[in-house]
């Protein structure tokens, strides 16, 4: 089945009905003639055209009382039912519709939006003000950090009117991938670019996902900006989308001319030490950041550090930015050959050829004293990688490239541990998480080769005699991973993968390696900040954003961080 279409509702999110009572679905139908057809089930091989018929029948409306029908989002539902596999599409579908007894002030219809079939088209949103206030007019903001809530920060500012200076602490991505490459090649790590630190963030180096449980209305218009930069058509609808390490490689540059032509300044390498404040009524306020070559004048900050600039955040902290603990992730890369997960997923490795390589999202739920695990992160056809921008730490990640074409699978592997397990201190998971990397890099051997263990060794507390192939290019040594993690994670993992097994035949069998650590799937702190302003609490002019921030866990949900607070930056900004 060939799709192609528009922006939506992320199928996995489910059937919603937002309507409540009669009277309710009497104003909708008043004001909106564009609906969202939700949950149509389509074979794999059936036309695009039965979209239509399928969308009047679940909508209870005549075939031609839809004037256009687009594609909202699309997702592969592989489940077992019955003892038996049916892959089947799940499809949402935007249309506008005519009113009148055939079309959307029908009895049927509204019956449909009673059910939860139909929802209102949702809204979507701009990423910049047309009408900029007067006050902000000549203003000039510092946005620190050029991952995606940076970014699109900088970008809404930007076109909005407002000037805008973009900090980071590492280069421009060509010098930063050349780095990458000499780390690979040579194992000589440079602290300031890496898979970290550089334009585009920790996200440049992954699998480019750009799904989110978030459902915003600003999310179309970063999707149509990622398009008109490169990325496929696809993401706009594909409930799975992705752009890939090598196509995020191309649109960043294009993202970046963008910034540039709508006045943004960009300060490559170049390091925030600390900022110069003043108090104004009982709050206060930033008025110049402080930069390894000098101060810098600003009307006000949007820190968009990421999950791993902890330095420049406790330099902040003892300059008064508030921080909490929150609670983190902590685990392992599980890795499998491709074909395993392809036919444990379609029941016929074949099948990978129409649809692509096999993902999967699992979950095991807390029991018997044991926390609860899950997988984050999954790479299909990707290869593992060394995140790391500090000598004597080992965090492992996955990346893959746009056609998912490695042999391998893989995945994060993670529990949650919060402030009750580790301490309330806001660093304090910070310490735990660190411990953990300092341990499996010493008995990596000291050169970010990777501590691996087979999954059948790790369930049954046995060393394993060797270790096969992996994506891992720095290479793996076999470690007992089972006694490097501590119980509280210990256990979860060992559990979720036995609970796996039966998911995906071969999940824990032979076949599969565990590789470590993976720890830094989320951040272990929380800037807290106003609900509404979106200002660190006790500061005026500074709004935290992002990962970095604790309010976002990837890519598109980070952009949309930072775009909302930069329009409320705009918003609610004092004169």
């Amino acid at each position: 089945m060939t799709l192609s279409g528009g922006i939506g509702l992320d199928a996995e999110q489910g059937i919603h009905d937002p309507l409540r009572g009669e009277p309710e679905v009497e104003r909708v139908v008043a004001q909106s003639r564009r609906w969202r057809v939700l949950g149509l089930r389509v074979d794999l091989d059936e036309p695009e055209a039965r979209l239509r018929e399928r969308a009047a029948e679940r909508s209870g409306i005549d075939l031609e009382a839809i004037r256009s029908l687009r594609i909202a989002r699309r997702s592969l539902d592989a489940r077992v039912r019955r003892g038996r596999r049916s892959l089947q599409f799940v499809v949402h579908v935007d249309v506008e519709i005519d009113g009148g007894s055939h079309g959307s002030d029908s009895m049927a219809f509204q019956q449909a939006i009673r059910a939860g079939s139909v929802i209102e088209h949702p809204p979507t949103s701009p990423l910049h003000f047309e009408k900029l206030r007067e006050s902000l007019r000549g203003s000039r903001y510092a946005v620190v950090g050029s991952g995606p809530a940076g970014l699109f920060a900088a970008l809404a500012l930007a076109r909005s009117g407002v000037g805008v200076d973009v900090f980071d602490r590492g280069p421009v991505l060509a010098e930063r991938s050349r780095s990458v490459a000499g780390f690979l090649r040579n194992r000589v790590l440079d602290p300031e670019a890496n898979l970290l630190f550089g334009e585009g963030g920790a996200g440049t180096y992954s699998d480019g996902k750009i799904y989110t449980r978030v459902d915003h209305p600003l999310e179309p218009s970063i999707l149509r900006e990622l398009v008109e930069c490169g990325a496929p058509p696809d993401i706009a609808w594909d409930a799975r989308a992705h752009i890939g390490t090598d196509r995020l490689h191309r649109i960043l540059p294009r993202l970046r001319a963008r910034l540039i032509d709508a006045g943004v300044t960009f300060h490559w390498s170049t390091r925030i030490v600390g900022w110069r404040s003043e108090e104004r009524g009982g709050q206060r306020k930033v008025v110049a950041l402080e930069t390894e070559s000098g101060e810098v004048g600003c009307d006000g900050v949007v820190l968009a550090l990421g999950h791993s600039a902890l330095d420049t955040l406790e330099v902040l902290a003892r300059q008064g930015l508030p921080l909490s603990a929150k609670p983190f992730q902590l685990g392992v890369r599980v890795e499998h050959p491709q074909a395993l997960i392809d036919r444990g997923r379609f029941g016929d490795e074949a099948i990978a050829h129409q649809l692509g390589a096999a993902y999967y999202g699992l979950s095991s739920r807390s029991g018997g004293g044991v926390a609860a695990a899950h997988s984050f992160c999954m790479c299909p056809g990707g290869q593992i990688v060394a995140s790391v921008n500090v000598p004597g730490l080992l965090c492992t990640n996955g990346m893959s490239n746009s056609r998912h074409s490695s042999p391998f699978a893989n995945a994060a592997l993670v529990t949650t541990l919060g402030p009750r397990e580790v301490g309330p201190e806001p660093f304090a998971g910070v310490a735990f998480r660190e411990q953990l990397e300092r341990s499996f890099f010493e008995a990596g051997g000291g050169d970010w080769a990777a501590p691996a263990q087979r999954v059948p060794d790790f369930i049954q507390g046995k060393p394993s005699s060797e270790i096969g192939r992996t994506s891992y290019k720095l290479g793996c040594v076999p470690q007992r991973i089972d006694q490097l993690l501590p119980s509280q994670i210990r256990e979860p993992l060992r559990r979720a993968l036995l609970h796996f097994e039966n998911q995906i035949p071969g999940f824990a069998s032979h076949e599969a390696t565990l590789v470590g650590i993976e720890s830094r799937s989320s951040g272990a702190i929380r800037t807290p900040r106003h609900a509404e302003l979106r200002t660190a609490d006790g500061w005026s002019n500074v709004w935290p954003v992002g990962e970095g921030a604790g309010y976002a866990g990837g890519i598109m949900s980070a952009a949309i961080d930072g775009a909302r607070s930069a329009q409320s930056l705009m918003e609610f900004c004092p004169d």
